[in-house]
C-alpha cells in the first residue's frame, strides 16, 4: 500500500501521545521536570554522536575536513533564510491554531510540546530515506523502525510536556507524505554525500532541541530548518566533495 509507512508512523505517534498523557497524569511536577531533563540529555548526545560520525569520516588516508565548512556555511545561510522567513513564528502560530481547535487554552506547554516534538520526529535522514523507499519500492522497513523510535520518544515527551506532542503526527504526515509522493523526483538528488551532509546538519538541529529542553528556549530551531536544504546543495559543489 502506497504511503503505508507514514500512516503507521502517524499511528505510532498518536498512540505514544495517548499513553504518555495517561502516564503523565500520574507524575508529579518534579518527576515531569526530571523526565524533561533526561530527554534533553539523551537528545544532546544523539545529536553530538550523529554530527561527529559524519564530521570525523576518513577519506583515503586523510580525515575529511569539508564537513566543518559545510556546517558553518549551511548554518549561516540557512538560519538567515529561516529568520527572514520567520519559520519559527509560523510554526508557533500553527501550534496556536491546533491549541484552539483542541480546546487546550489552559495548557501552557501545548505550543512548546508541539514544536519540540514535531522537530524531533521530522528532523533526520530516516524520515527522508524511509519516505523515499516507501514511495518508490513500497518498502516500509525504515519507517517501521522509525515508528517504534517515535512511539517511545513521543510517549516520554508527552508524559513530561503534555498532549501537544501527539499533534506532531500532523507535520510528520505532511512532511513524509510529501516526500513519498515526490519520491521519484527526490531520490536522484539525494546522493550519498547529500545524505551525509543532511544527517550531519540535522544532528546539530537535534542537539539544539536538546539544549532547549534542558535550559529553556535558547535556539529558534525552526528558523534553522533551511540549513538542511542548503547542506544538500553543498553536496553538489566540487569544493565540498
Amino acid at each position: 500500500m502506497f504511503g503505508l509507512g507514514t500512516i503507521i508512523n502517524i499511528f505510532a505517534i498518536v498512540c505514544g501521545g495517548v499513553l504518555g498523557t495517561f502516564f503523565g497524569k500520574h507524575l508529579s511536577k518534579e518527576n515531569q521536570n526530571a523526565l524533561i531533563s533526561a530527554c534533553g540529555l539523551c537528545t544532546l548526545f544523539i545529536g553530538i554522536a550523529g554530527c561527529l560520525e559524519q564530521m570525523l569520516k576518513v577519506e583515503g588516508t586523510h580525515l575529511s575536513s569539508s564537513g566543518v565548512m559545510v556546517i558553518i556555511l549551511s548554518y549561516a545561510i540557512g538560519t538567515l533564510i529561516g529568520t527572514i522567513g520567520k519559520l519559527e513564528e509560523k510554526i508557533e502560530k500553527f501550534g496556536e491554531f491546533l491549541k484552539a481547535k483542541a480546546n487546550r487554552q489552559n495548557d501552557n506547554n501545548f505550543i512548546t510540546a508541539f514544536v519540540v516534538s514535531s522537530l524531533t520526529v521530522c528532523i533526520g535522514a530516516m524520515a527522508v530515506v524511509g519516505a523515499i523507499q516507501d514511495g518508490i519500492n513500497q518498502d516500509i522497513s525504515i519507517l517501521l523502525a522509525k515508528s517504534v523510535l517515535d512511539f517511545v520518544i513521543i510517549l516520554i515527551l508527552t508524559a513530561s510536556l503534555g498532549i501537544g506532542c501527539a499533534f506532531s503526527a500532523i507535520p510528520i504526515g505532511i512532511f513524509q507524505g510529501s516526500i513519498t509522493l515526490l519520491a521519484v523526483f527526490i531520490e536522484p538528488v539525494l546522493t550519498s554525500k547529500a545524505l551525509d551532509y543532511l544527517s550531519m546538519t540535522g544532528s546539530i538541529l537535534i542537539f539544539c532541541v536538546g539544549v532547549n529542553l534542558i535550559f529553556g528556549k535558547k535556539f529558534e530551531v525552526a528558523n534553522m530548518l533551511p540549513v538542511l536544504l542548503v547542506a544538500v546543495l553543498f553536496a553538489y559543489l566540487p569544493w565540498f566533495n
